[in-house]
């Protein structure tokens, strides 16, 4: 069964009579090739486990099934885990479970269902309203994966991928990066999807760092600081980082101990320059 097909897709919800959800981001892959360069971008082999988040119908599920050795899918739509029974029968090595990924426990489901797999993946077509609070959880909850290879709009790929001094480089790009290597896979034109979304998108793979990208005395105070930095990013850091509860005095001297100019903006500094800032902040 060609679940990519759009044809097969329509049979699939005359048959069980879904409704495409908007509330879910519901836009499946009718792109064969890119169901293969996401595989391709996983470099999926059988000692690997996959944690798949929102399977839908189970296009991108079926061409893991074939390349890893096991397979965990995670969808909040109880109409489509009914579909996936049907669509993913001929498959032994995965489980579909019925749950809300912002709530499940994903560390637990991983240790419950990875088997013998010595490598655990991440990968899914991600809902466009949830897609940061996703990657978030994965990264600060620290689920035991090495890579993520994830579909998301090209907006938020290219705010994770942005480099310092660029518009869209912000908290997002300086929280992914600290936790992760960042690279592109592939962008996904709206065409590639029925219903046909109203943005491109793009596939990330983020291979999360054995430690972070820099060494901090404190990571709370830390992501605080970026926080502060970028919520007014209009002001210069002597202004904003104030709204971490600091005097101004206390943020000019931090500064300076840290070598940095206070008339810069957040979207200048580095991350190793946000490292050495945060640490001036702790006691």
């Amino acid at each position: 069964m060609e679940l990519y097909n759009p044809l097969t897709i329509k049979l699939l919800k005359n048959k069980y009579g879904f409704q495409f959800a908007k509330s879910f981001g519901q836009n499946f892959l009718i792109d064969p090739d890119v169901i293969d360069g996401i595989a391709e971008g996983a470099a999926l082999d059988q000692d690997d486990f996959v944690l798949e988040i929102g399977p839908g119908i189970g296009v991108l599920t079926s061409e893991i099934c074939r390349r890893a050795g096991k397979a965990a899918s995670i969808e909040i739509d109880p109409h489509m885990v009914e579909v996936l029974h049907d669509t993913l029968a001929e498959f032994s090595n995965v489980h579909v479970i019925q749950q809300d990924v912002l709530k499940a426990d994903l560390s637990r489901i991983i240790a419950e269902e990875r088997g013998s797999c010595s490598r655990v993946k991440v990968l899914g077509n991600l809902p466009y309203y949830i897609t940061t609070p996703i990657i978030m959880k994965l990264l600060t909850e620290h689920v035991p994966a090495e890579c993520i290879v994830i579909m998301m709009q090209k907006e938020v790929a290219d705010r994770i991928r942005a480099n310092p001094g660029s518009r869209t480089y912000g908290a997002l790009s300086v929280t992914v990066q600290y936790y992760c290597e960042v690279s592109e896979v592939m962008e996904v034109p709206r065409q590639c999807f029925m219903p046909q979304p109203k943005v491109d998108s793009a596939v990330l793979r983020l291979d999360v760092r054995s430690k972070p990208a820099v060494d901090v005395k404190d990571e709370a105070v830390f992501f605080r600081c970026v926080k502060a930095g970028f919520s007014q990013r209009r002001k210069t850091l002597l202004n904003s980082l104030m709204t971490m509860g600091e005097s101004k005095d206390r943020v000019r001297s931090a500064l300076e101990a840290a070598e940095i100019d206070p008339r810069r903006r957040a979207e200048t500094l580095s991350l190793e320059e946000f490292g050495r800032l945060s640490d001036m902040f702790v006691e």
